[in-house]
């Protein structure tokens, strides 16, 4: 049929751009929550814990105390040995100094400091609750004065980053259904121009799948094209941001990522597909009257 020729033919441009944009956002919110997720695990990573130990042990004690706290089964195991280092008194008064460059020695006479186990934790092992827990089971073994951890730091990451993910979630929803709504209406506009076309064929026998079909295959490659475009150009935000800010490299997730694309090149072509095929329908049904 000749009319087929013609259908489909209406200026897609504005569709592209529109959906480009609206995944471009709903990858880019979905990069920066990946990495929100990223810094939670980096910063858990790197949580220890800080046994202070009562003064005057001796080498057994102190040794038979470091056994106790390994068998506990909360420290970070590499290459087989449990993540627990002895922080004599000397090396942490050499180490205040060398931060502070204050001589404890001219006002106090002697070493304050105290040996200590410093305790990096494994990533499971991290939350609030588990670290009172963990804090408390340590502090009743004999020969420990006390146990510290960075409570606050922790508290206020954690905290911050679940308020990321929801306001992110929130962000990412609103930008769907306006993608879906926006997409519809610029479809709608497009498809008034073929809506004799598409009555005449209908009167003329055709199938709903032969009218439809141009129009559908040109939604799924519109949706591609926006899909292509808009991971690129997340990509390309995501190496400058890298490249730029210190650090940022350090919470990268590229397998993720690399499943964030995945998603978009998914969710072009589908809203492309469903948003024509809700357009066209609308003028399958419609009486001739309403047509002019």
């Amino acid at each position: 049929m000749v009319f087929n020729r013609n259908l489909g033919s209406y200026p897609g441009i504005l569709i592209t751009i529109s959906l480009t944009v609206a995944l471009f956002l709903i990858g880019f919110s979905g990069w920066i929550a990946l990495s929100s997720k990223e810094l939670i695990k980096y910063v858990k990573q790197n949580i220890e814990v800080q046994a202070y130990l009562e003064k005057d042990l001796d080498s057994t004690q102190i040794l038979a105390l470091k056994h106790k706290i390994e068998a506990m089964g909360i420290a970070e195991v590499t290459n087989g040995q449990a993540q627990v280092t002895l922080i004599s008194k000397e090396k942490a008064a050499e180490i205040f100094y060398k931060d502070t460059k204050e001589d404890y020695k001219a006002v106090l006479g002697e070493n304050p400091f105290r040996d200590s186990f410093t305790i990096k934790l494994k990533e499971e092992k991290i939350s609030e609750a588990q670290l009172k827990n963990i804090k408390t089971e340590i502090e009743k073994l004999t020969g420990v004065f006390e146990v510290e951890y960075a409570k606050d730091f922790l508290k206020g990451i954690i905290t911050n980053v679940n308020k990321v993910y929801k306001i992110l979630a929130l962000i990412v929803f609103i930008f769907f259904v306006a993608t879906i709504l926006l997409i519809n209406n610029t479809i709608k506009l497009a498809l008034y121009s073929q809506r004799f076309i598409i009555r005449t064929m209908q009167l003329v026998g055709a199938t709903d799948f032969f009218i439809q079909k141009p129009f559908l295959i040109k939604g799924i490659v519109q949706g591609v094209i926006a899909s292509v475009i808009s991971i690129l150009l997340i990509f390309l935000t995501k190496n400058l941001a890298t490249s730029q800010i210190d650090g940022l490299a350090l919470i990268q997730n590229d397998a993720a990522l690399y499943v964030l694309f995945g998603i978009l090149l998914i969710l072009g072509p589908v809203i492309g597909l469903l948003s024509t095929y809700q357009s066209i329908i609308r003028y399958h049904k419609m009486d001739l009257d309403k047509l002019y």
